[in-house]
């Protein structure tokens, strides 16, 4: 495993993180705690030491509680990252609160549910069109001062955005979705994070499993929560199987599997500095792992981009 700067705070981070949404059991069949348990203990022999989650991962915190669980008195072995601004209301809706008293409510039992002191690193979730953006970075510099943080960051923000959080407050970490099919990123916020010393931790580096290789025609289960994603309909995934299908070849040549050859390609884009996986069962983030200490060669990189550029612009729904 590889690790890289988190910004300029004196921590370093591993080039693949634990994204723990998967193991909170809200929108993945067939989750267990115990699965979810080994795959988080599976990171010590990865190297893998970058845990990310968030206060609404979970009706009632399940992901939060389920690292503390895991990680018992090996916490400090573990950098980890979690998020404020969002929470579900009693009729099981996304509520959307970037207050002051709210990430200071919820950055709070955020660590009580962690069983710890501090995190290494809080995010504000999204902004708040409610609330100034000067009011939650500033209510999250405070958190800092006292010592509940030791590094902060923000979300699904645009470059107005990250700016106006950045004059607030210090900024180590932007976290935006990123992977083969959106790239948007790479006309702003990522040339601005390159300039400034702000590290890009990116999410949705395999599109919600697209790019996991495992996806036949025919499409998913119809209870799956990924229907709703237009990537995951019609026309659209018809081309995406395409082209997963053109990087499974990429990926027999180099010797690796689709997963390691998508998220190699993304820790190999200028500025990009970790890639957040989520996963349920340990033989995931083992194979998420594996996208990490090797690279594609420049010719591979070259079929790649030309593989990209055949299927042409895709149709995706946001995250928030």
């Amino acid at each position: 495993m590889q690790y890289q700067p988190l910004a300029n705070t004196g921590m370093r981070i591993s080039q693949v993180a634990l994204g723990c949404w998967p193991v909170a059991g809200m929108t993945t069949p067939g989750v267990t705690e115990a699965d979810g348990i080994d795959a988080i203990r599976a990171c010590f022999e990865l190297g893998v030491n970058h845990l990310d989650t968030a206060y609404m991962y979970g009706a009632n915190g399940e992901s939060e509680r389920l690292i503390a669980k895991a990680l018992g008195n090996r916490r400090g072995e573990m950098i980890i990252a979690t998020k404020g601004g969002f929470h579900w209301g009693a009729d099981g809706s996304q509520l959307h609160d970037a207050s002051p008293a709210a990430l200071r409510r919820e950055c709070e039992e955020s660590l009580r549910r962690l069983d710890t002191d501090h995190v290494e690193l809080y995010y504000l979730h999204a902004p708040d069109p409610k609330v100034p953006l000067s009011e939650s970075a500033g209510e999250m510099k405070r958190l800092k001062d006292e010592g509940k943080v030791l590094a902060l960051g923000v979300s699904n923000v645009n470059l107005e955005q990250l700016e106006q959080f950045a004059a607030e407050c210090p900024l180590a970490a932007f976290q935006p979705p990123y992977n083969m099919l959106q790239r948007e990123i790479e006309s702003d916020t990522l040339p601005w994070c390159r300039e400034h010393g702000v590290s890009v931790l990116v999410y949705w580096p395999l599109m919600k499993g697209l790019f996991a290789g495992k996806i036949r025609p025919g499409g998913l289960h119809e209870h799956d929560n990924r229907r709703k994603y237009p990537q995951y309909q019609g026309e659209e995934l018809q081309k995406n199987l395409e082209l997963v299908e053109k990087l499974r070849l990429i990926a027999q040549d180099a010797g690796h599997t689709v997963v390691e050859l998508v998220i190699n390609w993304i820790l190999r884009q200028p500025g990009i500095t970790c890639a957040v996986c989520g996963a349920r069962r340990p033989e995931q983030i083992r194979e998420n792992a594996g996208g990490s200490d090797w690279e594609l060669s420049h010719k591979q990189l070259a079929i790649i981009e030309e593989a990209i550029k055949q299927r042409g612009p895709a149709k995706i729904r946001s995250a928030v």
